[in-house]
């Protein structure tokens, strides 16, 4: 494949994407938001989350859901949404807190957060598969909305890159547990590394085999 054809497909996959964005900027929605999250499922580390406003003319080609990208990629768009949005906040729910009330509930109140956290108010929200019923906004809930919404797409990308970041700096924190490669989630390393030492304070209790809690 070329680079004008990839270039072609990347332009076709954008216009798909668009697809929940446009209807509601033709309805009369001006700020259009995307809500995602990265890390439910990891042994260790937080919850985080993502809000992001596009503007009507976005036209960054290669956004996706972050799990379909490179690191090098998402490290390159990470930085290339931030600059294009309209505006975007970060929300995220400690292993304590998630201990507490359940990854679920962790995970809607810091999508919640995030939302709020906005200096632009969104005129509607489109989140990644869950609703937010604290969240007096207009909403929509996608089922693989960061495969299927450009807007949930940057904000899973804004996510993920915000929390692989820290996790690789809670390795150097906690070593042993290979949080640089893993981070956080049950790799085999990881629980080598929980049998070995045991948890450490940002493990969710949770989540671990009994035996290690």
């Amino acid at each position: 494949m070329t680079k004008a054809q990839r270039e072609e497909k990347q332009k076709q996959r954008l216009e798909e994407m668009l697809s929940f964005e446009r209807k509601l900027w033709e309805s009369g929605k001006t700020y259009v938001c995307g809500v995602d999250e990265v890390g439910r499922g990891p042994l260790a580390g937080p919850v985080v989350t993502a809000a992001v406003i596009l503007p009507q003319d976005f036209s960054l080609l290669g956004v996706d859901d972050s799990k379909k990208l490179t690191p090098a990629k998402r490290d390159e768009l990470f930085d290339k949404i931030k600059e294009a949005a309209v505006c975007w906040a970060i929300g995220r729910r400690e292993p304590e807190r998630i201990d507490e009330i359940n990854i679920l509930e962790a995970t809607r109140e810091a999508m919640t957060d995030a939302v709020r956290a906005l200096p632009v108010r969104p005129d509607h929200v489109l989140i990644d598969a869950v609703s937010l019923k604290g969240l007096e906004l207009p909403q929509t809930s996608i089922i693989k909305g960061d495969a299927r919404s450009v807007s949930i797409a940057a904000a899973s990308i804004l996510a993920k890159v915000t929390r692989d970041r820290e996790m690789e700096e809670m390795a150097k924190i906690w070593p042993g547990y290979a949080f640089e490669s893993n981070k956080g989630y049950g790799t085999r390393a990881h629980y080598e590394g929980l049998a070995r030492l045991g948890p450490c304070p940002i493990h969710r209790k949770t989540f671990l085999p009994k035996e290690e809690t």
